[in-house]
Protein backbone atom coordinates (compact mmCIF):
# COMPACT_ATOMS: atom_id res chain seq x y z
CA UNK A 1 0.00 0.00 0.00
CA UNK A 2 1.61 3.22 -0.92
CA UNK A 3 0.45 6.96 0.29
CA UNK A 4 -0.76 8.97 -2.16
CA UNK A 5 0.52 12.66 -3.19
CA UNK A 6 -1.89 15.12 -3.54
CA UNK A 7 -0.58 18.56 -5.05
CA UNK A 8 -2.42 21.57 -3.48
CA UNK A 9 -2.66 24.96 -4.90
CA UNK A 10 -4.47 27.85 -2.53
CA UNK A 11 -6.42 30.42 -4.18
CA UNK A 12 -6.84 34.00 -2.96
CA UNK A 13 -8.42 36.47 -5.83
CA UNK A 14 -7.71 33.77 -8.51
CA UNK A 15 -3.86 33.42 -7.89
CA UNK A 16 -1.82 30.56 -6.45
CA UNK A 17 -0.61 31.82 -3.12
CA UNK A 18 0.47 30.69 0.11
CA UNK A 19 0.43 31.92 3.42
CA UNK A 20 2.60 31.29 6.39
CA UNK A 21 0.64 29.71 9.40
CA UNK A 22 -2.82 31.30 8.27
CA UNK A 23 -2.01 34.58 8.25
CA UNK A 24 -3.75 36.68 5.31
CA UNK A 25 -0.86 39.35 5.95
CA UNK A 26 2.19 36.72 5.67
CA UNK A 27 1.02 36.03 1.33
CA UNK A 28 3.24 34.72 -1.05
CA UNK A 29 1.41 34.52 -4.56
CA UNK A 30 3.60 32.03 -7.01
CA UNK A 31 1.36 32.01 -10.12
CA UNK A 32 -1.41 34.40 -11.44
CA UNK A 33 -2.70 31.46 -13.62
CA UNK A 34 -4.35 28.79 -11.79
CA UNK A 35 -4.94 26.48 -15.09
CA UNK A 36 -1.19 26.72 -16.05
CA UNK A 37 -0.29 25.69 -12.57
CA UNK A 38 -2.98 23.14 -12.32
CA UNK A 39 -1.40 21.78 -15.97
CA UNK A 40 1.82 21.35 -14.49
CA UNK A 41 0.57 18.25 -12.24
CA UNK A 42 -1.62 17.33 -14.98
CA UNK A 43 1.68 16.68 -17.29
CA UNK A 44 3.16 14.88 -14.26
CA UNK A 45 1.15 12.31 -14.12
CA UNK A 46 -1.10 13.93 -11.28
CA UNK A 47 -4.69 13.19 -11.43
CA UNK A 48 -6.01 14.65 -8.31
CA UNK A 49 -5.24 17.74 -7.05
CA UNK A 50 -6.28 19.75 -3.67
CA UNK A 51 -7.51 23.42 -4.10
CA UNK A 52 -8.03 25.75 -1.28
CA UNK A 53 -10.65 28.99 -1.56
CA UNK A 54 -8.69 31.59 0.51
CA UNK A 55 -11.06 33.78 -0.51
CA UNK A 56 -14.18 31.86 0.76
CA UNK A 57 -12.56 30.67 3.94
CA UNK A 58 -12.18 34.05 5.24
CA UNK A 59 -15.39 35.39 4.25
CA UNK A 60 -17.71 32.79 4.44
CA UNK A 61 -18.44 31.84 0.89
CA UNK A 62 -17.32 29.95 -1.89
CA UNK A 63 -15.69 32.67 -3.89
CA UNK A 64 -13.37 30.98 -6.39
CA UNK A 65 -15.38 28.18 -8.12
CA UNK A 66 -15.48 30.08 -11.68
CA UNK A 67 -11.82 29.09 -11.28
CA UNK A 68 -11.88 25.68 -10.31
CA UNK A 69 -14.36 24.34 -12.31
CA UNK A 70 -12.63 25.78 -15.22
CA UNK A 71 -9.45 23.48 -14.00
CA UNK A 72 -11.69 20.49 -14.08
CA UNK A 73 -13.36 21.09 -17.66
CA UNK A 74 -10.37 22.01 -18.93
CA UNK A 75 -7.38 19.61 -17.55
CA UNK A 76 -10.05 16.63 -16.55
CA UNK A 77 -8.87 16.60 -13.40
CA UNK A 78 -10.67 15.40 -10.60
CA UNK A 79 -10.31 18.15 -7.42
CA UNK A 80 -10.79 18.28 -3.82
CA UNK A 81 -11.53 21.90 -2.54
CA UNK A 82 -12.64 23.62 0.42
CA UNK A 83 -12.60 26.99 2.42
CA UNK A 84 -15.89 28.95 2.59
CA UNK A 85 -18.43 25.54 2.78
CA UNK A 86 -20.96 26.26 5.85
CA UNK A 87 -24.31 24.85 4.52
CA UNK A 88 -25.55 21.66 3.16
CA UNK A 89 -26.72 23.99 -0.02
CA UNK A 90 -22.98 24.75 -0.68
CA UNK A 91 -21.90 20.91 -0.86
CA UNK A 92 -24.61 20.49 -3.00
CA UNK A 93 -23.43 23.36 -5.22
CA UNK A 94 -20.02 22.27 -5.43
CA UNK A 95 -20.91 18.44 -6.29
CA UNK A 96 -22.93 19.83 -8.91
CA UNK A 97 -20.35 22.06 -10.48
CA UNK A 98 -17.99 18.86 -10.96
CA UNK A 99 -16.17 18.82 -7.58
CA UNK A 100 -15.09 15.25 -6.73
CA UNK A 101 -14.59 15.42 -2.75
CA UNK A 102 -15.76 18.43 -0.47
CA UNK A 103 -13.58 19.46 2.51
CA UNK A 104 -15.61 21.01 5.84
CA UNK A 105 -13.90 22.05 8.88
CA UNK A 106 -15.79 24.67 10.41
CA UNK A 107 -19.17 23.45 9.21
CA UNK A 108 -18.95 20.48 11.06
CA UNK A 109 -18.54 21.95 13.57
CA UNK A 110 -20.75 25.36 13.94
CA UNK A 111 -23.96 23.79 11.15
CA UNK A 112 -23.25 20.34 12.84
CA UNK A 113 -26.93 19.51 11.36
CA UNK A 114 -26.03 20.49 7.55
CA UNK A 115 -22.57 18.35 7.84
CA UNK A 116 -24.24 15.57 9.17
CA UNK A 117 -27.15 15.67 6.18
CA UNK A 118 -24.09 15.89 3.39
CA UNK A 119 -22.09 12.86 5.40
CA UNK A 120 -25.52 10.81 4.86
CA UNK A 121 -26.57 12.20 1.35
CA UNK A 122 -23.00 12.15 -0.37
CA UNK A 123 -20.80 9.54 2.03
CA UNK A 124 -17.85 9.20 -0.74
CA UNK A 125 -17.52 12.33 -1.29
CA UNK A 126 -17.03 14.61 1.84
CA UNK A 127 -13.85 14.54 3.67
CA UNK A 128 -13.87 16.16 7.29
CA UNK A 129 -11.26 18.97 7.50
CA UNK A 130 -9.72 18.78 11.17
CA UNK A 131 -7.58 21.18 11.85
CA UNK A 132 -5.48 21.06 14.76
CA UNK A 133 -4.27 23.81 17.14
CA UNK A 134 -2.51 22.36 20.77
CA UNK A 135 -4.46 19.22 20.42
CA UNK A 136 -7.89 20.81 20.15
CA UNK A 137 -10.10 20.61 16.87
CA UNK A 138 -9.79 24.73 15.66
CA UNK A 139 -12.20 26.42 13.19
CA UNK A 140 -13.32 29.93 11.48
CA UNK A 141 -10.29 30.52 9.79
CA UNK A 142 -8.18 28.92 12.89
CA UNK A 143 -9.36 31.45 15.68
CA UNK A 144 -11.61 29.29 17.40
CA UNK A 145 -11.31 25.69 19.31
CA UNK A 146 -13.79 23.09 19.43
CA UNK A 147 -14.58 21.63 23.30
CA UNK A 148 -14.85 18.35 22.47
CA UNK A 149 -11.98 16.20 22.11
CA UNK A 150 -10.36 14.97 18.98
CA UNK A 151 -11.74 10.86 19.78
CA UNK A 152 -15.06 11.71 20.77
CA UNK A 153 -15.54 14.08 17.89
CA UNK A 154 -14.29 11.50 14.92
CA UNK A 155 -15.87 8.43 17.08
CA UNK A 156 -18.95 10.37 16.78
CA UNK A 157 -18.66 11.22 12.76
CA UNK A 158 -17.18 7.36 11.79
CA UNK A 159 -20.82 6.48 13.03
CA UNK A 160 -22.27 9.06 10.88
CA UNK A 161 -20.63 7.52 7.72
CA UNK A 162 -16.91 9.60 7.63
CA UNK A 163 -14.56 8.11 5.79
CA UNK A 164 -12.29 10.52 5.50
CA UNK A 165 -10.34 12.77 7.19
CA UNK A 166 -7.77 15.73 5.94
CA UNK A 167 -5.70 16.45 9.15
CA UNK A 168 -3.35 19.81 9.28
CA UNK A 169 -1.38 20.26 12.10
CA UNK A 170 -1.37 24.08 12.03
CA UNK A 171 1.43 24.76 13.57
CA UNK A 172 3.42 23.14 10.77
CA UNK A 173 1.38 24.84 8.28
CA UNK A 174 3.72 26.14 5.53
CA UNK A 175 6.48 26.13 7.54
CA UNK A 176 8.42 23.24 6.05
CA UNK A 177 9.09 22.45 9.69
CA UNK A 178 8.53 18.53 9.13
CA UNK A 179 5.04 16.94 9.62
CA UNK A 180 3.93 15.75 12.99
CA UNK A 181 4.05 11.87 12.12
CA UNK A 182 3.64 11.13 15.59
CA UNK A 183 -0.11 12.61 15.32
CA UNK A 184 -0.33 11.01 12.24
CA UNK A 185 0.62 7.80 13.63
CA UNK A 186 -1.52 7.97 16.53
CA UNK A 187 -4.83 9.15 15.06
CA UNK A 188 -4.33 5.82 12.00
CA UNK A 189 -3.66 4.04 15.32
CA UNK A 190 -6.85 4.58 16.88
CA UNK A 191 -8.88 5.12 13.84
CA UNK A 192 -7.87 2.25 11.30
CA UNK A 193 -10.86 2.70 9.36
CA UNK A 194 -10.59 6.05 8.28
CA UNK A 195 -8.69 7.17 5.60
CA UNK A 196 -5.85 10.07 6.83
CA UNK A 197 -4.84 12.96 4.53
CA UNK A 198 -1.66 14.37 6.41
CA UNK A 199 -1.28 17.96 5.34
CA UNK A 200 0.86 20.44 6.61
CA UNK A 201 4.64 20.98 7.43
CA UNK A 202 5.77 18.64 4.67
CA UNK A 203 9.59 19.90 3.29
CA UNK A 204 11.35 17.23 1.23
CA UNK A 205 11.14 13.65 0.04
CA UNK A 206 12.69 12.44 3.72
CA UNK A 207 9.34 13.87 4.65
CA UNK A 208 7.00 11.56 2.53
CA UNK A 209 9.09 8.14 2.99
CA UNK A 210 8.58 8.77 6.96
CA UNK A 211 4.63 9.45 6.44
CA UNK A 212 4.72 6.70 3.71
CA UNK A 213 6.13 4.14 6.61
CA UNK A 214 3.68 5.45 9.33
CA UNK A 215 1.04 3.80 6.82
CA UNK A 216 -0.62 7.23 6.41
CA UNK A 217 -2.99 7.28 3.13
CA UNK A 218 -2.24 10.61 1.99
CA UNK A 219 -0.64 13.75 1.89
CA UNK A 220 -1.29 17.50 0.64
CA UNK A 221 2.18 19.08 -0.89
CA UNK A 222 2.26 22.48 -1.22
CA UNK A 223 4.53 25.18 -0.20
CA UNK A 224 7.62 22.38 -0.06
CA UNK A 225 7.01 22.12 -4.16
CA UNK A 226 6.24 25.82 -4.81
CA UNK A 227 9.47 26.58 -3.22
CA UNK A 228 11.45 23.55 -4.69
CA UNK A 229 12.30 21.56 -2.24
CA UNK A 230 10.75 18.58 -3.28
CA UNK A 231 10.02 17.92 -7.41
CA UNK A 232 7.45 16.75 -8.96
CA UNK A 233 9.15 13.54 -9.90
CA UNK A 234 9.66 12.70 -6.49
CA UNK A 235 5.96 13.40 -5.27
CA UNK A 236 5.66 11.27 -7.89
CA UNK A 237 7.39 8.32 -7.10
CA UNK A 238 4.38 7.56 -4.87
Amino acid sequence: MSMKVIPAIDLLNGQVVRLHKGSYQEVTVYNDDIAEEAGNFKDAGFKHIHIVDLNGAKEGRFVNLSHITNVIKSLGLSVQTGGGIRTFADVEKLIEAGISKVICSSMAIKNEPDWLKALQVFPDNMILGMDLKDGKIAYGGWLETAEESVSSFLNRMIGHGLKEVLCTDISKDGTLAGPNVDLYKSLKAEFPSIQLIASGGVSNQKDLIELNEAGIDAVVVGKAYYEKHISLEEMRAF
